[in-house]
C-alpha cells in the first residue's frame, strides 16, 4: 500500500491504538511516546509538530485553537 500524503502526530490524548489502527490503513502517524515529547508542554507539542512537517491530533481542540491562532498570526 501506498503511503498516504498526510503525516500525524498524535498527542498523549489520543489512545495509543489509534496510532495501529491508522497504520495498519498506511497512514505515516507517530506518537508523542514514539517522539519521546511525553509531557511537553502544548506549545512543545505544537512546534514538534510544525518540525517535523506533521498534523497534530488532539482531543483538546479548545487548548489548541489559540495557541495555533496565535502560530499563523506571527507568520
Amino acid at each position: 500500500m501506498n503511503s498516504l500524503f498526510i503525516c500525524l502526530y498524535l498527542d498523549e490524548d489520543v489512545n495509543v491504538l489509534i496510532a495501529d489502527l491508522l497504520r495498519a490503513r498506511g497512514f505515516d502517524v507517530i506518537t508523542v511516546r514514539d517522539a519521546k515529547q511525553l509531557h511537553a508542554t502544548d506549545v512543545e507539542q505544537l512546534a514538534y509538530a510544525v518540525s517535523q512537517a506533521r498534523t497534530l491530533v488532539t482531543h483538546n481542540r479548545t487548548d489548541f485553537e489559540e495557541l495555533v491562532q496565535s502560530y499563523f498570526d506571527s507568520g
